[in-house]
């Protein structure tokens, strides 16, 4: 129930920051002090723009709430299970942005969407225990490191990508946010609650620049490029690497016997998003132009 309502959250708070991200990057195109790279993407001022419109400070309260029930979901619940299903927000945000965005969804989205959602079925039935989550504190720095350089290593080359990296940063993102995931599920100093302990600890920190790099990315994503397309990708990220280490390190497990339905949910789960992602793009294309058409005739 937990990553259910998390993955609301997270779908509908995707919408209505790509709403203000938009609005405010069509205000930046409009004005003559248009703030971008030299390679055609937001800058640094421009993201920052997008971050205080309503619509996107009320989708980043719809992800802060989401992520509360995200983290609880990875203490209950196997990586594989809980990240997978909190990425179904994917069938959320192509839902409403259906109202919010005037996007309109072909058929092969819809079939893409589908398999999603009933790969998410069979990962429900095969999901057995969580692991304990209990690792030497040098996994806790590597973590860190590892959040440190593709959030800082991400942003540089996205800048660079311009128009061109919205994909590339929804992946990157979703590595971050995945990142987020397993360092909520190695944390120390929670179960029994330790304020000395959980400082001390580099998940932490892996946990806070995991979430607040893979919003920042996020937001350059969908300022960009399609909210579909660059959310399907953030999907991938946040759900292939977590999975991979709750059930190679942490200890997550199937139910007997019902190993090939997990690997079988979880690979149509990703290839499904993959779809999402390919068809998105173009629809991504496709509004770009309309709104070029727009504007030469305004």
């Amino acid at each position: 129930m937990t990553a259910v309502a998390a993955s609301t959250c997270y779908g509908l708070g995707s919408v209505l920051q790509a709403v203000g991200s938009r609005r405010s990057a069509r205000e930046e195109q409009q004005s003559e002090r248009a703030q971008v790279t030299e390679h055609g993407g937001p800058s640094l001022s421009s993201t920052a723009k997008a971050a205080v419109t309503w619509e996107f400070i009320l989708g980043t309260v719809l992800d802060f709430v989401g992520f509360l029930l995200g983290a609880l979901s990875a203490r209950l619940l196997p990586l594989f299970l809980s990240q997978t299903v909190i990425s179904a927000n994917l069938v959320i945000t192509a839902l409403c942005s259906i109202k919010l965005l005037g996007i309109r969804l072909k058929r092969p989205e819809w079939t893409a969407i589908g398999v999603v959602c009933g790969a998410l079925v069979m990962l429900a039935l095969a999901a057995g225990h969580e692991g304990t989550g209990t690792t030497p504190i040098a996994t806790h720095w590597w973590l860190l490191l590892v959040s440190v350089v593709v959030i800082a290593g991400g942003a540089l080359v996205v800048r660079r990508m311009g128009t061109n990296g919205a994909i590339v940063a929804g992946l990157l993102s979703g590595l971050g946010f995945g990142a987020l995931g397993i360092g909520v599920r190695v944390l120390n100093g929670v179960d029994p609650l330790d304020f000395a302990q959980l400082l001390s600890d580099p998940a932490l920190y892996a946990i806070l620049v995991g979430g607040l790099g893979g919003m920042y990315l996020h937001t350059v994503a969908l300022q960009i490029g399609s909210v579909n397309g660059a959310t399907a990708a953030l999907v991938v990220g946040e759900t292939v690497v977590p999975g991979l280490v709750g059930v190679l390190w942490l200890g997550d497990a199937t139910r007997h016997g019902l190993a090939w339905l997990g690997v079988l949910g979880f690979v149509l789960a990703v290839a499904g998003a993959m779809a999402v992602a390919h068809y998105g793009e173009g629809e991504g294309a496709i509004q770009l132009e309309t709104k070029e058409r727009e504007a030469a005739h305004r």
